[in-house]
């Protein structure tokens, strides 16, 4: 990488939603220095995403934030359709089917409880996010950026990261194409505590009542959340109850307290780029859109933001391969179009009450791109076990008890897994943990396996033959920071 000029800042992230706010956590977690800012007052209260998946656990457990957001939420991973308040079926196949995966099940928690331990930790750490300021313009220099701040200041750094949502001004900023295409579909969604003589399980249920679709959404603690199709922009809280009642029949469900009462109108997009010069890149909703089926949208910017930081955290600190930086785009992309067409053909199910099935065959496509939907099915371009996730395999006995990988593992570092006994361990460079996994039973027996910061394989190679291992690591220049062997 080239001299960078100096900087104030390693990082300006403009925009503190889910993804801006995790990719200033994680880039304080590896040491940057980072400015985060957003024109907003505080972090959101009510509202927006209601679920984490499988996936998105997995990577909370890295990076410190599983424990203080599991216990606030409500574990689910059953779906179920009703018609004409007849029981139809139930399904959780494509979560028992899960492999290398302890948490198998959504974990329903609203975004706020998301946001709002990010903002404390930020600003625990030093960082606070800079309310009330937005990024005004961004300039590329060589070596770096200067971002324009709302209040007046110029700020330079290494990267820049828009995080600023749909309406994206460093995308716009930047003139990335960002062709929006827009259903006509329209939704209430409905969040509070609720009255009903209904049957009430902690499940998702999608109901099929003539031309009205509904679905039932637990939350955290005492709520619920009501998913309805409106198809008008104009509505009233009666009409929308008057669906829901219309689809939970005979049953009848009351509010007792409304917490969140807001509409959308379904949208899809991509970006055309999700990076410009590998200077400055867009990161969750500012570079891909779609409607809230399957809740897909706060767990892929979360992903968004695990794989981008990691290799912002190397090219700060060394040298690094070519292409690493490039290898945001190349893998988030594809992951962000097949999210987008798993939410296009959820909505599509939605839309057809003729053949008196719709409800049956959104649950039926949820089951065939349960890969993105729990989010555990989405692999990087690689040969062999290379772009997998690696499985949450048992370790054995650690520190005095049972462990298993995920919460071993270190965003700030790479972790070589050796699979076996009695071999010698090559020589590791700093930023390589090492862990060995003696149980025959482990599905990388045999293997060294090196794992990347974000959980996914690098590379793989035999026990008595660590060239590949070792080749892909001599990309990569000296690390400053001290390796940890356990």
């Amino acid at each position: 990488m080239a001299a960078c000029v100096d900087t104030d800042v390693d990082v300006v992230v403009a925009g503190a939603g889910p993804a801006g706010l995790m990719c200033a956590y994680l880039g304080r977690q590896l040491g940057l220095r980072v400015l985060i800012a957003d024109r907003s007052a505080g972090p959101l209260q009510a509202g927006r995403a209601d679920a984490l998946n499988a996936r998105t656990l997995q990577l909370l457990q890295i990076v410190d934030l599983f424990d203080d957001l599991y216990p606030h939420g409500k574990p689910c991973n059953t779906s179920s359709v009703w018609a004409e308040g007849t029981f139809v079926s139930r399904q959780s196949d494509w979560w028992d089917a899960l492999q290398g995966c302890f948490h198998r099940h959504f974990l329903m928690i609203g975004q706020s409880f998301v946001e709002q331990l990010l903002d404390q930790r930020l600003r625990a750490s030093g960082i606070p996010v800079q309310r009330g300021t937005s990024v005004t313009g961004v300039q590329q220099q060589a070596g770096g950026c200067i971002s324009l701040l709302s209040d007046g200041r110029s700020i330079t750094s290494r990267f820049v990261i828009g995080a600023d949502g749909a309406h994206s001004f460093v995308r716009e900023h930047l003139q990335i194409p960002f062709e929006v295409t827009r259903p006509r579909m329209t939704w209430a969604v409905v969040d509070g505590v609720i009255d009903t003589d209904f049957p009430k399980v902690p499940e998702i249920i999608v109901f099929q009542a003539e031309s009205s679709d509904v679905a039932w959404i637990p939350r955290e603690g005492e709520l619920d959340r009501f998913y309805v199709r409106m198809d008008t922009r104009e509505f009233t809280f009666e009409q929308v109850m008057a669906r829901i009642n219309r689809a939970t029949r005979p049953c009848s469900v009351r509010f007792s307290d409304v917490r969140w009462f807001s509409q959308f109108s379904v949208k899809e997009a991509v970006a055309a780029r999700f990076a410009v010069d590998n200077r400055v890149f867009l990161v969750g909703d500012a570079c891909h859109i779609h409607s809230v089926h399957g809740g897909q949208g706060l767990n892929t910017a979360l992903a968004d933001a695990f794989n981008l930081m990691w290799k912002i955290g190397m090219a700060v600190n060394q040298p690094v391969p070519a292409g690493l930086l490039d290898s945001y785009e190349s893998e988030r992309k594809p992951v962000a179009l097949g999210v987008v067409e798993t939410s296009r053909l959820l909505g599509l199910a939605t839309r057809d009450p003729s053949s008196r099935q719709h409800a049956t065959d959104y649950v039926g496509i949820v089951a065939q791109r349960s890969g993105y939907v729990t989010g555990m099915g989405v692999r990087y371009a690689g040969e062999g076990l290379a772009g997998e996730r690696v499985q949450d395999v048992l370790m054995g006995q650690h520190a005095g008890r049972p462990s298993r990988l995920y919460p071993l593992l270190d965003y700030r570092c790479f972790t070589l897994l050796v699979c076996g006994t009695g071999d010698t361990v090559p020589t590791m460079p700093g930023f390589v943990q090492v862990l060995r996994i003696e149980d025959p039973s482990c599905p990388y027996a045999g293997l060294l396996v090196l794992v990347r910061p974000d959980s996914h394989i690098a590379t793989s190679a035999a026990l008595d033959d660590p060239a590949p291992v070792l080749d892909y690591l001599a990309t990569f220049g000296s690390a400053t920071s001290e390796g940890r062997v356990q």
